[in-house]
């Protein structure tokens, strides 16, 4: 039923007997750098290529400032700390992510609420969000309180699904009118723009990951976009709140080990040299892959309307859940890594008994959807 597909992928992917999701690609200058920084002793988290890299993030995506963290959950925490969420708040967010979306939230020890995605974004639905809102909550002085409990609902969090963009006007109008802290979960969209401004720009704060299986990989790592003033507070206290002094340890509040070692710093930043070049190779391969489904009965997932995705993973949306199994059954039965979306994130024990609105898009798409083959070819780097 699918050797079309499997043709195409191997045709794309060359002679490889197996073929991942998504590997990375090392071919600029990631072993000069890592190798400068041994020579240097300097590969803990004090480092020049920590400093360069929040400076390279931060120019690349226009953001004011950034903070470079061990990893994308760590960023996101602290983001979600910097948007002053507390210990028994509400934060909005889809159930069709990655579960450190979530984890970031129950660090905070405030409580996820679920409402539907859009399945022309894949991300969080600005209706559905209005509608939930409309429904359960008010306003109560400054600030947004749930009609039940009397919870405030402290922010809310989209993700932008596979390196597509969510619909980030109407959501950020919805957040301002209900008293809501936008944070853009970027981790996946690094590259992504929305109306040519970059993602994790739009909200209060965002963040990025760059974990091995990113479009740029610092083998682990994450980032925190904000203006110069969060971003300050985010250096501290993801540096164990430490008090700058040149030999004294003094800490003046609970701060976090979240540093970026240098050593990844550096790789990052020979990553990042060559981001535009990997953004260029992903969208023509999504535009085969594109071509390809063209007539079929597979639905290609395109970028959202006044958007460039950067196309991190694609994905294809079956009939149903039959196909969907056959489809990831033949693929990596020929040894070609296909998988299906994440458990809604609602389905998770942890999180099972979470607040939801109805969940219909997030339904239709964890029964359908398959990520392909999506890194960089081989053509555009031998």
């Amino acid at each position: 039923m699918f050797d079309g597909l499997i043709r195409f992928i191997r045709e794309q992917y060359g002679t490889k007997e197996f073929i991942p999701l998504h590997a990375p690609v090392f071919v600029g200058n990631e072993q000069d750098y890592v190798r400068q920084t041994i020579e240097s002793t300097f590969v803990s988290s004090v480092g020049a290529y920590v400093d360069r890299f929040e400076n390279d993030i931060a120019r690349y995506t226009g953001s004011p400032g950034a903070v470079a963290t061990v990893n994308g959950t760590a960023a996101l925490h602290i983001a979600l700390k910097l948007a002053g969420v507390q210990a028994n708040d509400l934060v909005i967010t889809q159930p069709l992510s990655f579960v450190a979306t979530c984890n970031a939230i129950a660090y905070c020890n405030a409580e996820p609420v679920f409402v539907d995605v859009d399945r022309s974004t894949l991300g969080l639905s600005p209706t559905a969000l209005s509608d939930w809102l409309a429904e359960h909550a008010h306003i109560e002085g400054e600030s947004c309180v749930t009609n039940d409990d009397h919870k405030i609902i402290r922010a809310c969090v989209p993700m932008h699904t596979f390196g597509h963009p969510a619909d980030l006007d109407r959501l950020q109008a919805i957040c301002d009118q209900w008293r809501l802290i936008l944070v853009e979960d970027a981790a996946e969209s690094l590259g992504s723009t929305y109306k040519g401004r970059h993602t994790g720009t739009f909200g209060k704060l965002g963040a990025l990951s760059f974990n091995g299986n990113k479009i740029l990989t610092t083998g682990g790592g994450g980032m925190i976009l904000a203006d110069h003033e969060l971003a300050a507070r985010a250096k501290y206290l993801t540096t164990t709140a430490k008090k700058p002094h040149p030999y004294e340890y003094v800490h003046e509040e609970t701060g976090y080990n979240y540093r970026l070692p240098n050593i990844n710093a550096a790789l990052g930043c020979a990553q990042l040299e060559q981001i535009d070049h990997f953004i260029a190779c992903k969208r023509e391969l999504a535009t085969r892959y594109a071509e390809h489904f063209q007539g079929s009965d597979l639905l290609f997932v395109l970028e959202p309307r006044d958007c460039q995705s950067n196309y991190w993973l694609n994905a294809v949306v079956c009939q149903d859940g039959k196909q969907r199994e056959a489809l990831i059954k033949a693929t990596n039965d020929n040894q070609i890594m296909t998988r299906p979306a994440w458990m809604l994130m609602n389905h998770l024990p942890m999180y099972a008994g979470s607040r939801s609105g109805p969940l219909n898009n997030a339904e239709f798409l964890a029964e359908r959807l398959v990520n392909l083959p999506s890194s960089v070819l081989p053509e555009f780097y031998l």
